[in-house]
């Protein structure tokens, strides 16, 4: 092997090496257990100010009138402004919302301008109470069994964050807050940064009730600490 060729492969060895030992090295659980971590991560999430969070599920079956997809703010008060996409006759219907003291507003496909609706009427919650510490994305946490700590790979904006996955179950007594027509056991994973921030979690299991097909759904939340002033339209 040439010198240069010698070089560079001990370049991309040492490399390598480098990438093992930061995430290898590490423990990301810190010595804490997979519960003690996720209730970590729980408190981040009860205590920031807000959150920018998207929720969707790639594979609803035909036929499911439900929540399709979501994305957008929620913030302590609780409040949330963003969108919803339900299925409507066999299409998507991306439906602009903002609800605020508990009170849910919506411009409907085909209007132009807001106005008050039960979200209950559609098979979805009021997006406001995923944030609420008793009804919320956060709730979960608390309420899976069985956790399990798997992989941690090196990822984030710069590739500068260790994210570690956790396994578990969740009852449907969980999902129900987020979902009505949940049933059964859920299947659940989280992903989880180094400072003990949710980043992602997918639940998987039967949201539309006993009879039905499993699909799942995934929340990602991209942003903590955000505060932003959300009124009524």
């Amino acid at each position: 092997m040439s010198l240069p060729r010698l070089a560079f492969a001990l370049l991309a060895l040492l490399a390598a090496l480098l990438v093992m030992t930061s995430c290898g090295d590490e423990d990301p659980a810190k010595g804490r257990t997979p519960q003690q971590v996720l209730a970590a991560a729980q408190k981040n999430l009860d205590e920031t100010s807000g959150i920018n969070f998207s929720i969707a599920s790639d594979d609803l079956p035909e036929g499911i009138t439900t929540l399709k997809a979501a994305t957008g703010t929620l913030t302590r008060e609780p409040a949330f402004q963003g969108k919803l996409t339900v299925p409507v006759m066999g299409a998507e219907a991306q439906v602009e919302v903002v609800s605020v003291g508990g009170v849910v507003y919506a411009k409907l496909p085909f209007t132009t301008a807001f106005q008050e609706l039960d979200p209950a009427d559609y098979g979805v919650p009021d997006p406001a109470a995923l944030i609420a510490p008793e009804t919320g994305i956060s709730s979960l946490l608390s309420a899976t069994q069985d956790v399990k700590i798997g992989k941690s790979v090196r990822g984030g904006a710069d590739n500068d964050e260790i994210l570690s996955t956790y396994t578990g179950t969740l009852p449907d007594t969980a999902v129900q807050k987020i979902l009505a027509g949940a049933t059964g056991d859920f299947d659940v994973t989280y992903i989880i940064n180094d400072s003990d921030e949710l980043t992602e979690a997918t639940i998987e299991g039967n949201f539309s009730g006993e009879g039905e097909a499993a699909y799942s759904y995934t929340i990602d939340v991209t942003e903590y600490g955000v505060e932003k002033e959300i009124t009524k339209p």
